[in-house]
């Protein structure tokens, strides 16, 4: 599932930062949650100032820019891995972008492995799959 958007404003950050931000991150998904990163998704989603208002005030008219993100997990991942993440992605957007960090905010979309797909079969049947592959070569070894 590993998949985290960023919505930022665009024409605030050079492309290089915004694909170390999207790189890094990719990395950061991997190595909390312990999974090869070709898994991982990572995506930046651009908006024009005049569509971006914070505390009521448009970014074109010269609000803070208060960068978002959001991520998907499937549901059961621990507590201390979905709160590395939260404030892992923050650290990004602070220290690649120069985020205000008191203006970020970001969230988790929790899924349930019978509702996602990867390539078509749900992560359910596939974590099955794993399981069952992991407990054939087990036996094997014995």
């Amino acid at each position: 599932v590993p998949v985290v958007v960023f919505h930022l404003v665009e024409g605030r950050h050079p492309d290089a930062a915004v694909g170390r931000l999207l790189e890094r991150a990719c990395v950061l998904f991997a190595d909390v949650l312990e999974t090869p990163v070709a898994r991982v998704r990572a995506f930046a989603q651009t908006y024009p100032p005049q569509r971006v208002a914070v505390g009521g005030s448009l970014v074109s008219d010269g609000a803070a820019e208060a960068p978002f993100f959001q991520f998907a997990l499937l549901a059961g991942r621990p507590e201390e891995q979905r709160r590395r993440l939260l404030a892992g992605f923050t650290d990004l957007l602070v220290d690649v972008l120069g985020a205000d960090r008191a203006l970020v905010r970001g969230g988790i979309w929790t899924v349930a492995p019978e509702d996602w797909t990867i390539g078509g079969v749900t992560a359910a049947e596939l974590r099955a799959d794993e399981i069952r592959a992991r407990a054939a070569a087990e036996s094997g070894r014995t």
